[in-house]
């Protein structure tokens, strides 16, 4: 087969790859129906993650099964499926407390910007549609795969409320689907941060009711003024630098609470100011497994369309091209079709 595989920052190539084979008999192997690339992809890409040896990139997949191991029965060759980046086997205690993303026998997915892929845990991890969707909802349900359960993780951590304010930091499609979430969880004002013009647009079409374009200390005077000089009772933090969390820690009101879901880069916390803010602050690994039925259900019947993130389609084989616009900011992100 063929699939992306880094080698240095800014150097991303599309090679022939091994066939993936079924190693265990929890693994499953699918068909890449479209696959992307990830605003985490990018550390690397930059150089702000180390590479070390050449390797295959992508962790956000739907596609068609092709062969299940001995003990997978939730799943059968010919189905339509979706499953997280993160995956597990749904039945150890961290699963069934919730956090599937921290399973037992997690393995994190990194070879999906290819035509075939092996998915481990495939039991607990794939969930499969009732009939094979329509293409046109392939891209929604591929944002499930991640940056939607993401943006979900990022409300629920937040523990956005009916009625609630909430604050998104970032707008990338992470950001964008938290907005998303923060409007189907019943917050009934949502602060975009944004400098961008496209994706101040496709904010509020998500459901932003404001946009502040103030960064840092500029931007958290501005939340605190929409308010009340208080703050929000929600913060959602999609970035991951030093500067979005801060942003996220000031801009929450004493007793409201930060979802932070941003992969973290020289990011640390101060302790007593902490303590003193009276502050919540959760975040990690989305646990996309837990929300997979609920959200899939929400993209098939119409609910939510977190696939308008996705403004850039491309050939698999142009997957460089995805990198580049993405990280000139030409995307909010690549859609790759084999």
């Amino acid at each position: 087969m063929r699939g992306a595989v880094i080698h240095a920052p800014g150097d991303v190539r599309f090679e022939t790859l091994d066939d993936p084979k079924i190693l265990h008999p929890t693994d499953a192997v699918i068909r890449m129906a479209v696959t992307c690339v990830c605003g985490s992809d990018l550390w690397p890409w930059r150089g702000l993650e180390p590479i070390g040896d050449a390797h295959p990139m992508g962790h956000e997949y739907v596609g068609f099964v092709e062969e299940v191991g001995s003990e997978v029965t939730a799943v059968k060759p010919g189905q339509f499926v979706v499953g997280s980046f993160a995956t597990s086997d749904n039945t150890c205690a961290n699963c069934r407390n919730g956090f599937p993303s921290n399973c037992l026998h997690r393995e994190f997915m990194s070879t999906c910007q290819a035509e075939y892929v092996r998915i481990p845990n495939a039991q607990g991890t794939l969930v499969a549609t009732d009939e094979v969707p329509d293409e046109e909802l392939w891209p929604g349900l591929l944002a499930v795969s991640d940056v939607m359960g993401t943006g979900w993780w990022a409300a629920d951590a937040a523990e956005v409320r009916p009625g609630s304010t909430a604050v998104v930091v970032g707008d990338g499609a992470v950001g964008l689907c938290a907005v998303i979430a923060a409007k189907e969880r019943g917050a009934e004002r949502i602060v975009a941060m944004s400098r961008h013009a496209s994706r101040q647009k496709l904010a509020r079409e998500f459901g932003a009711t404001d946009i502040v374009t103030e960064r840092g200390a500029e931007g958290i005077a501005r939340i605190k003024d929409l308010t009340g000089g208080i703050g929000a009772d929600s913060v959602l933090e999609c970035v991951g630098t030093a500067q979005a969390m801060r942003q996220a820690l000031h801009s929450a009101r004493p007793g409201g609470s930060v979802g932070f879901v941003g992969v973290p880069h020289d990011v640390s916390v101060d302790g007593p100011e902490l303590f003193f803010s009276h502050v919540g602050l959760r975040g990690g690994p989305a646990p996309v497994r837990r929300y997979l039925p609920d959200l899939v259900e929400r993209v098939v019947t119409g609910r939510i369309d977190p696939g308008k993130v996705f403004d850039l389609t491309l050939p698999l084989d142009q997957v460089a091209e995805g990198y580049r616009a993405m990280d000139e900011r030409r995307a909010i992100k690549a859609l790759l079709r084999p």
